[in-house]
């Protein structure tokens, strides 16, 4: 029989990428989404079809109980969140709502519906923030600089004390910036692709930006549901960071996105530390070590950042050109 999966977060950029990777293994997956006027399924309308959607919120413990029974799912993977850092400024009440006691909520239907199904809780690099040491491990402390990163160490501590507390299967990925031709317009990486291509074909003069120097260690979305998956096949319950061991800064990004658009001239069409774009408390230097997940998943990242930029850049060039 089919291993059935719930995923929480399905119509985002890893959730549909999770989704393409389940469907492929032969799962039968099943997509939490909030219920909205018009419905946001543009990631995954491909696989629509393929795929069976139950309505439930983050904040509404019953929905998620009523999800995990109906579904009796071998493995559960929270990956919805209010996920953008900026926006958690703004709204810092409803950022721990959803993306801390969110997975609070799903934990405890997990622990109430279906106690037996292996539960995966997205962490993120911002939970290091100002970092303490240089590459971050599983085993860094934590120091997040924004209500977002605050959240996701909630988050993160709550899976494993429901691990410790009821002897469930659940682990936390400590993914660092993953970035595709699906990622939301608001983040940068996706933010320069998609003008630089408008820039191409003569729909924007400039580009405003902010911080040249501020460095991530970015990888390919495709290449991280791999390792979510590869967490919930083991026999004990671990977490892990999930990295590319490297970091390049938002102005590499930049040349190496004019480069690909075949655009000369930078310098007159970018404007750096445009104020709008500047945070509140910036993080520093994240860039993770994923030796363990080498080691013990034997995965590790198969997109160059090169190779990354390349891809998200020709996939705005051809969207734009119509």
């Amino acid at each position: 029989m089919s291993k059935k999966a719930l995923v929480t977060g399905i119509t985002g950029q890893d959730g549909s990428y999770l989704a393409e990777l389940l469907l492929e293994k032969g799962y039968e997956v099943y997509g939490l989404t909030r219920r909205t006027s018009t419905s946001n399924y543009g990631r995954i309308e491909h696989i629509v079809n393929k795929i069976k959607l139950l309505s439930g919120d983050l904040l509404d413990q019953h929905s998620l109980t009523q999800a995990v029974k109906e579904v009796q799912p071998d493995e559960v993977y929270n990956l919805a969140a209010q996920s953008f850092v900026k926006t958690s400024w703004e709204q810092p009440m409803f950022t721990g709502e959803s993306t801390a006691l969110g997975v609070t909520r799903m934990l405890e239907a997990v622990r109430f519906a279906c106690p037996s199904a292996k539960f995966y809780q997205a962490s993120s690099s911002e939970m290091f923030g100002k970092v303490v040491e240089i590459p971050q491990t599983e085993t860094t402390p934590f120091y997040p600089r924004s209500p977002y990163g605050v959240a996701k160490v909630y988050g993160h501590w709550i899976t494993v004390n429901y691990r410790e507390s009821y002897d469930l299967f659940a682990v936390s990925g400590i993914l660092f910036n993953h970035e595709s031709p699906r990622r939301g317009l608001e983040f940068v990486t996706r933010k320069i692709a998609n003008q630089v291509a408008k820039l191409k074909y003569g729909k924007l003069d400039k580009i405003y930006l902010g911080n040249p120097e501020s460095k991530r260690d970015w990888g390919y979305a495709k290449d991280y549901v791999a390792a979510m998956w590869l967490m919930l096949q083991q026999d004990e319950p671990e977490d892990f960071v999930i990295a590319t061991g490297e970091t390049h800064s938002v102005q590499e990004f930049v040349e190496k996105a004019f480069a690909v658009a075949g655009i000369s001239d930078l310098s007159s069409k970018i404007v750096w530390n445009d104020p709008r774009f500047t945070r509140p408390a910036e993080v520093d230097h994240l860039i993770g070590d994923p030796a363990k997940a080498k080691r013990v998943l034997g995965w590790e990242p198969q997109t160059k950042f090169e190779e990354l930029v390349t891809i998200m850049v020709e996939a705005e060039l051809k969207a734009e050109k119509v």
